[in-house]
């Protein structure tokens, strides 16, 4: 199916166009919502469009335009919001029959921070059940599918606005992401996901998962339009660290913390093979993503316990037995855990005090089927859900800003390469995607 409207077009070239009258924001929803209803019945990609209350804002945009009130480049501009994040008005289902008949009061911050912005959300995009999962098939809403191939899963749990992104219905999207929730289905439907600092965006208004490991994340179809989103999420303009030199690149070997596709790994370490300097090794990156099992397991059952215990039945058996086992962790687990973590943090900061970026691939396989829970990777049988976390969860726990970025396609199917930097270097992590955009 032909893509969508938003496909080919930066959000620079819609604001061009705006501010030229040679489009309207009543044009431009109008065509995000054209192409959310074709795609809809392909890939699955909206929880709820909201065709009157977009349509109804972007009038308000043109006129404010039309008196000369400019709020930016997402004035007028049409974005989705996971249905993780309460919308005022509109439902925020979580993907989950415990949240049916919820309709959110108040805004999130982060949606405030759009509306202020100017931009036009048209709908609520489908999340993996309460996010707790990374194939994007397990929902109270259904799987949402790939657009590049629809018998394929879109990663999650940021499913449906990575699709909506990919298939051209809107220009960015938010997510959240908690081991990975918006790099996994970025680079399995070929767009930019960005995972902040934690905390540098707030979480008010969003429904939590494991809090000390969850984040507000953009998707967008690259990585200028992912800084207009940035900007306008956090008000600020910030400039990328002055270089007097090339940037330089450490290469974390995938093999080492878990089995990775030889052909997804040489698309992934080719897109930035420029600028790697050194493969480094990381020992305590494994260690980071078992112990990320053991704490986002443990606070993901205690944020359901109430759930789990008046109403099991109403999850879908895979999430709900996964919160389950997260609620089996004990506390000298937690403990351990917890040490690691504050271990992986000092290595990865002495790591960058060497690189300026360290890059390995966002997910190790191909993108699976739908419903697929194993594969064959390299001769060794692998479990589906713990495989596309195991490249982004260590940083998850880190803290610090992650970055996937399209590198490429093996058979068809997007690729993505990750990229790590420092604390608050947000910045500097869209600025490489820009030249990586630009190879």
């Amino acid at each position: 199916m032909k893509r969508g409207y938003f496909a080919t077009r930066s959000i620079t070239d819609v604001a061009d166009g705006l501010r030229a009258g040679r489009c309207s924001s009543v044009q431009l929803v109008d065509r995000a919502l054209h192409d959310a209803a074709r795609w809809q019945p392909s890939i699955n990609a909206f929880a709820t469009i909201d065709v009157a209350g977009a349509r109804e804002a972007a009038l308000t945009a043109d006129r404010e335009l039309a008196r000369g009130v400019d709020r930016g480049p997402l004035h007028g501009v049409p974005v989705a919001v996971k249905d993780m994040i309460d919308v005022r008005g509109l439902p925020t289902g979580a993907g989950s029959l415990h949240f049916a008949g919820r309709t959110a009061s108040t805004d999130a911050d982060c949606v405030s921070a759009l509306r202020e912005a100017g931009a036009i959300i048209v709908g609520k995009t489908t999340t993996h059940e309460v996010a707790n999962g990374p194939t994007g098939d397990r929902s109270a809403t259904g799987p949402t599918r790939n657009p590049s191939s629809v018998d394929r899963m879109a990663g999650g749990s940021s499913s449906g606005s990575a699709a909506a992104v990919a298939a051209g219905v809107v220009p960015a999207a938010l997510g959240t992401d908690t081991g990975g929730s918006v790099r996994i289905p970025a680079a399995m439907c070929g767009v930019v996901g960005l995972r902040p600092s934690q905390s540098a965006l707030s979480t008010a208004g969003v429904q939590p998962l494991a809090p000390s490991m969850d984040t507000v994340g953009l998707l967008a179809r690259s990585a200028a339009d992912a800084r207009c989103l940035w900007e306008a999420l956090t008000g600020r303009h910030p400039s990328p660290a002055p270089r007097r030199r090339p940037p330089r690149i450490g290469w974390i070997s995938p093999g080492q913390v878990h089995p990775t596709d030889s052909s997804v790994e040489r698309v992934a370490r080719g897109a930035v093979r420029a600028w790697v300097v050194e493969e480094v090794t990381m020992p305590v990156a494994a260690d980071l993503r078992a112990a990320y099992q053991v704490i986002q397991g443990r606070e993901a059952h205690e944020v359901h316990a109430g759930r789990l215990s008046a109403a099991p039945e109403l999850f879908d058996v895979e999430v709900r037995d996964r919160l389950r086992r997260g609620g089996r962790h004990t506390d000298a687990q937690l403990l351990e855990a917890r040490t690691i973590r504050q271990d992986g943090r000092r290595a990865l900061e002495a790591l960058l005090d060497r690189f300026d970026f360290l890059a390995l691939p966002t997910v190790p396989l191909r993108t699976p089927l739908v419903d697929a829970r194993e594969v064959d990777v390299e001769g060794t049988v692998v479990d589906v859900p713990r495989a596309l976390l195991a490249l982004t969860s260590p940083w998850s726990m880190t803290g610090t800003p992650s970055l996937s970025l399209p590198a490429g396609t093996v058979e068809g199917l997007p690729v993505g390469v990750q990229l790590i930097a420092r604390l608050g270097a947000e910045a500097d992590l869209l600025s490489m995607g820009d030249i990586l955009g630009e190879r």
